[in-house]
């Protein structure tokens, strides 16, 4: 495969991994290539991103990778967060939030088990908006964090209870339980946008 491609390819990988990061091994093994080239791949990166002043920046922190900003742009990263957010949300937190409202408590693994890929930015951007909390610890190896909606989540509804949840079909599989959630969420997010 060209190195061009291979460049690409491990960019997107970092870029995919979020908070979690990479390791040169894990690059080696899913690009099919030695972990000396892995490493010379990263490098090309770094230098590319050096060179053309970009905004974000390859770091590493014990053997794993991460996509992160520049340090010189903290100052606007920080208005960013400060700014008040749309009130309109993604698809992937708008269904994050119908399983953990549907399923709580209920743990990250389990909410990405449902919904088939990685949760970590919707869950973040679902307790940014205080939607939901932090609802204890599950009994079980790890001790993961189980999630709950907030007060917050019945206010933003305008829900009085849980109970006003639409109910699901009985014999409801997960993506029956995703579509009938989606549809009750995405009017009510239709309503507060306009």
């Amino acid at each position: 495969m060209e190195f061009t491609k291979l460049k690409a390819i491990v960019e997107g990988l970092l870029f995919a991994s979020g908070d979690e990061g990479v390791s040169i091994k894990q690059l080696a093994k899913i690009v099919e290539i030695t972990e000396v080239s892995a490493e010379q791949l990263i490098e090309e990166i770094k230098y590319d991103y050096e060179q053309a002043e970009r905004g974000i920046m390859i770091m590493q922190s014990h053997q794993i990778f991460h996509l992160t900003t520049i340090p010189e742009h903290s100052v606007y990263h920080k208005k960013l967060l400060e700014t008040p957010q749309t009130t309109r949300m993604s698809q992937a937190a708008l269904e994050t939030l119908a399983i953990i409202a549907y399923q709580q408590p209920i743990t990250r693994t389990e909410i990405d088990e449902i919904r088939g890929v990685k949760s970590d930015r919707p869950v973040q951007t679902l307790l940014s908006r205080l939607l939901i909390e932090e609802a204890g610890r599950k009994d079980s190896i790890g001790k993961p964090i189980l999630f709950g909606t907030s007060k917050d989540f019945l206010t933003y509804f305008g829900l009085m209870s849980l109970d006003e949840l639409p109910p699901l079909p009985e014999d409801a599989d997960t993506d029956d339980l995703k579509q009938e959630a989606d549809l009750f969420f995405e009017r009510f997010q239709q309503q507060n946008t306009k």
